[in-house]
């Protein structure tokens, strides 16, 4: 039997935290608008779902007994989020000469490169793994009989759930887009966007994922 109103708070609040994918969504609005940000929240949840996959699989439980997989996994999570952070303090630190309010589509990332940054950010956490790996099957019986069944069905919550919290980040980075913020203010938005990335970075290398 699944524990469904324990599920659905759970997920919710797992899903308000805000993580490396959603501070993307929010940055992307900021920047580039709520199209592009929803895009790169498609390819979130393409991610999530391939990691959900793999838990119903059972081969979530496969790879988390894995160090050498997790591993990889890790560092090239590590990785990548640095260089996000390099990337976003570079922009802060040079910027952009004009008004955040004039930004146009030329200046703006191409629509596949926002979707890439999500998905890479999202499969290569392999917290998001062990999340899923820990989260879903708490609320059903796993030993019956459609175990599987209902652990794609709390998946498919969670990225329902994980969709309508990004639309939240998204309405507000957007909010914030379009009231005319000067250059500074999105030079030390960049700065601080960097500096976090790093932090992610920084506290997910020094993670041994025990």
């Amino acid at each position: 039997m699944t524990d469904w109103p324990e599920f659905l708070l759970a997920a919710l609040l797992v899903s308000l935290i805000p993580g490396a994918n959603q501070l993307l969504g929010l940055g992307n609005a900021f920047r580039y608008g709520t199209a592009r940000a929803m895009a790169g929240v498609a390819g979130r949840l393409t991610a999530f779902a391939l990691l959900i996959g793999l838990v119903v699989a059972g081969l979530g439980a496969v790879l988390i007994a894995s160090e050498t997989a997790l591993g990889v996994i890790k560092w090239v999570g590590v990785g990548y989020m640095a260089w996000l952070g390099f990337s976003s303090l570079r922009s802060g630190l040079r910027g952009s000469g004009q008004d955040i309010t004039q930004t146009t589509a030329a200046d703006g990332a191409r629509i596949q490169t926002i979707v890439t940054r999500e998905f890479v950010v999202a499969i290569s956490n392999p917290k998001a793994l062990l999340l899923f790996a820990a989260l879903l099957p708490q609320f059903t019986d796993t030993s019956a009989v459609g175990a599987d069944l209902q652990l794609a069905l709390l998946g498919a919550v969670y990225l329902v759930i994980e969709l309508i919290v990004g639309l939240g980040y998204i309405s507000f980075g957007r909010r914030l887009g379009t009231t005319g913020i000067s250059v500074r203010t999105r030079q030390r938005v960049d700065i601080g966007t960097g500096a976090v990335f790093l932090g992610l970075a920084g506290l997910l290398a020094a993670d041994d994922l025990s």
